[in-house]
């Protein structure tokens, strides 16, 4: 019980920057009225106590589930058997994933059911996989990081020549709603465990980051290979803000728990299964142990339930509200200026980003240091929540006015910066646009976006997701140049 109070007190700091935020703008610039009020801090305690225990239930089942998955692929000297288990399990902690489900639905929503989440799911999870596993080979094979990701984004470049503008912006935020809170802790242990089976400690250092950036471009690979089968060009989004509130506090939450509950329990449940099957032919852990991940997952379930059921209940309609009031005003500053405030706070609520930071600290050994990470992906997510609120009020800007530049200036500084700053990097932009990125983020847009009359609801909100997932992608390699240039002084 005591790590389940460090979690709740670390949540509890992380989400408490989003509800001030809310409520100081609720108390000027855009008031979401007193139901609506009540219903957001309702939903900020289920994101809240939701999220500490689905990092509970992570720490005490998934993780070690993925540390022992990790051991069992360091027995075997067989590519296939690796690639496989990668595939599996790449495909399965994905259609698990919250921040998955999240954006999925949006797009549901968004597209009146034209592209249902189901297909959303499977189609990211599939990517996801395919791209995981062949992240794992890579580890195995010693290719290095810098082609990998090199080739990986020149093959999305073409792809996205021949996709049109709003699957372009989903498929990039989807690759971001691949990295939360339950695919990160799983897929650095797997990443661990394979790069241990290096002999040479640098290139072991080295191949432990990278896999959750090489995994999350599946996510695009799979949306825009969708949108060569499926045309949605033609398709006009549409999102009902519901300034008046539900007259009954609670409806909102009760009606929502039901369907949760299902889609959790069956996202879940292909892991559980996966962890009885590897405990017969090849954990083998302790009673004790295997008990113990059992109920982790029980924690993990729990928590997402909570968490989903807070997110759709009461936090996304409040920041549907609040971004369409900012939008509202005819000085679009103001919208560019809170979106900016909003994106340095909002990475502060990632608990993904706390895990990846740690990680690199501990890699490392100390250094690079956690805070120093935490500040540059603040300053990134920033300008990425900023400019993609520019994007949304004036006409004309497009997303791949970003991301292309983006994605150049990232692949070009590959082979510039220390290998293992790649690895960071990539793996930063994935675990930066998170449970609040895909929910609180994405609403404001989706708000805003609906108050412009210019805007497109599609191609103008979906995108945010992906400025965040790309931002950090310069801002880590800039802080790699830095080192860089900080150790031949040092040495010289």
């Amino acid at each position: 019980m005591h790590i389940l109070g460090e979690k709740l007190k670390e949540v509890l700091t992380a989400v408490t920057p989003v509800v001030v935020i809310v409520l100081l703008l609720n108390f000027t610039l855009s008031p979401i009225g007193g139901v609506m009020l009540i219903q957001f801090l309702i939903g900020a305690v289920a994101v809240i106590l939701g999220l500490s225990l689905l990092l509970f239930g992570i720490e005490m089942g998934v993780q070690p589930f993925g540390n022992n998955m990790g051991r069992s692929l360091l027995k075997s000297n067989k590519l296939w058997y690796v690639v496989l288990i990668g595939l599996v399990m790449g495909f399965f902690v994905n259609i698990a994933e919250p921040d998955l489900h999240v954006l999925a639905s949006q797009v549901a929503s968004v597209t009146g059911g034209f592209i249902s989440s189901a297909l959303i799911l499977i189609v990211v999870s599939l990517g996801a996989g395919i791209m995981l596993a062949l992240g794992v080979a890579r580890i195995v094979k010693s290719v290095p990081l810098n082609l990998v990701f090199a080739v990986i984004y020149g093959i999305i470049t073409l792809l996205a020549v021949f996709s049109s503008a709003d699957m372009l912006a989903i498929s990039f935020d989807a690759s971001g709603a691949t990295t939360g809170a339950l695919t990160v802790p799983l897929v650095l242990a797997i990443a661990i465990g394979v790069a241990a089976m290096k002999k040479n400690s640098i290139a072991s250092e080295e191949d432990s980051f990278g896999l959750v950036g090489v995994m999350s471009a599946g996510a695009i690979l799979g949306v825009l290979t969708l949108n060569l089968f499926v045309r949605t060009d033609s398709l006009n989004g549409s999102v009902d803000i519901d300034f008046a509130g539900s007259a009954s506090l609670m409806t909102p939450f009760i009606n929502k728990i039901p369907e949760v509950a299902m889609e959790s329990l069956i996202a879940l449940l292909p892991m559980i299964l996966l962890l009885f099957l590897f405990q017969k032919i090849s954990f083998h852990a302790s009673r004790r142990a295997f008990a113990r991940m059992l109920v982790g997952f029980a924690y993990t379930y729990l928590g997402l339930v909570i968490f989903l059921v807070g997110v759709s209940g009461g936090f996304m309609r409040a920041g549907n509200i609040i971004g369409y009031a900012l939008a509202s005003y005819e000085n679009k500053a103001v919208l560019v200026v809170s979106g900016f405030l909003l994106g340095m706070c909002v990475i502060l609520t990632e608990p993904a980003v706390y895990i990846l930071t740690a990680q690199i600290e501990d890699v490392t050994s100390g250094y690079v240091k956690r805070r120093t990470v935490l500040i540059t992906l603040s300053i990134g997510v920033a300008f990425a929540v900023g400019l993609s609120m520019l994007r949304i009020a004036v006409p004309g800007i497009v997303l791949w006015h970003y991301l292309l530049p983006g994605y150049i200036i990232s692949v070009a500084m590959m082979f510039f910066v220390p290998k293992m700053f790649i690895g960071i990097a990539f793996d930063s932009g994935g675990v930066a646009s998170g449970p609040m990125t895909a929910t609180f983020v994405l609403a404001f847009a989706q708000g805003a976006s609906s108050a412009v009359e210019h805007a497109d609801l599609l191609t103008d909100s979906f995108g945010v997701i992906a400025m965040v997932a790309m931002t950090p992608l310069i801002a880590l390699q800039v802080l790699g140049l830095i080192f860089k240039l900080k150790s031949k002084k040092s040495k010289g």
